[in-house]
């Protein structure tokens, strides 16, 4: 099974708080793949909110997302998008 990684920085002002986690958190159950976010030392379930929530990513931070399966490459590509399109929060104040 391919196992891929890619690295993305989160954009929006708020980082990824409640509603962008929740979004994410759905977004990756989409997917069958294993699905991980690794923060530092810290790596987490993406399919997770308290695990995504314990990330406290603030803005400016980079994450790598790590996915392992059949659709890995569609899991990758969606929330990589997903993060830095910030969460649909760019032009809130």
């Amino acid at each position: 099974m391919p196992l891929l990684e890619q690295d993305v920085e989160v954009v929006n002002k708020f980082g990824l708080h409640a509603r962008p986690a929740m979004t994410l958190v759905q977004q990756a159950g989409q997917f069958a793949s294993k699905i991980e976010i690794i923060k530092d030392d810290l790596t987490v379930d993406a399919k997770s909110i308290m695990s995504v929530m314990r990330l406290a990513a603030t803005k400016g931070t980079v994450l790598s997302l790590r996915a392992e399966g059949a659709d890995a490459s569609d899991a990758i590509g969606a929330l990589v998008e997903l993060i830095a399109s910030g969460f649909g929060e760019l032009d809130q104040a």
